[in-house]
């Protein structure tokens, strides 16, 4: 089934035929029609969403151009068929051979999907005429979207006397777009840092995988005090994400 995200229709420029992307040549000279030379996608940070808000964000297209662009449009690809246009006709600005087309999006978890399945890759098709030339460029520009991550730490007991064990347990949840709810990541790397007293950075300590239920549980021997917690470096589908440090006491 194919999802869609805020629909704007463009009029006459959809029947523009399509054509590959050309990435923009060596040459110095004027252009000659139209070359998109960029694509930016929400500052080019990934888009990381939970189970209901919704996120705004800007996709900025740059092209080269013999003329002004006098019609535009962007649309977003996504995993499953999912499709997501702007919510109005992007707006595009022409200074001298140099155009820019920005348009903006918003997309709800909550009201667009149902299922976690558009996590993922996306790609980036945007349309460009003018009064001398016309491009569709296919996957000109591709980003992440992601289910949003939460993570926690908890190292215990605490105060401990120095050289006794200490167990920092934990658990890594990501957003369920299905359920509305976060549930727990299996099977995932996660790190385990220190940060010594006085410091200003984490260091790594070792890797632990949660577990069938996205739990962690590892344990590591009292040296001096300072904080714990776990870090998460994300993957495709799912963000990145530090749990909050939990400092612990050293007697």
């Amino acid at each position: 089934m194919q999802h869609r995200a805020r629909i704007a229709v463009l009029g006459s420029a959809l029947t523009v035929a399509a054509v590959g992307f050309t990435a923009p040549g060596a040459s110095a000279a004027a252009p000659e029609g139209i070359t998109i030379t960029k694509v930016t996608v929400n500052d080019d940070k990934p888009i990381v969403l939970g189970t209901t808000a919704g996120k705004t964000f800007k996709v900025t297209v740059t092209a080269d151009t013999d003329s002004a662009i006098t019609e535009s449009d962007i649309t977003l690809f996504g995993p499953d068929s999912n499709v997501a246009q702007p919510q109005t006709t992007p707006k595009c600005t022409t200074e001298g051979t140099k155009a820019t087309c920005t348009g903006t999006f918003t997309i709800d978890p909550d009201v667009d999907f149902f299922d976690n399945k558009p996590a993922g890759q996306w790609y980036v098709n945007p349309l460009l005429v003018s009064d001398t030339d016309s491009i569709y460029a296919e996957k000109a520009g591709k980003f992440k979207l992601q289910r949003e991550a939460k993570l926690t730490a908890n190292a215990a007991p605490e105060p401990i006397k120095k050289g006794k064990t200490l167990t920092v347990t934990g658990a890594l949840t990501r957003a369920s777009w299905e359920t509305h709810k976060y549930v727990g990541y299996a099977g995932q790397p996660v790190a385990l840092e220190f940060k010594k007293k006085g410091a200003t950075a984490y260091t790594a300590v070792k890797t632990v995988k949660t577990d069938t239920k996205g739990n962690l549980k590892t344990t590591v021997k009292a040296s001096v005090d300072g904080s714990y917690r776990y870090a998460f470096v994300g993957n495709s589908t799912t963000g990145a994400v530090k749990a909050a440090g939990d400092a612990v006491d050293v007697r």
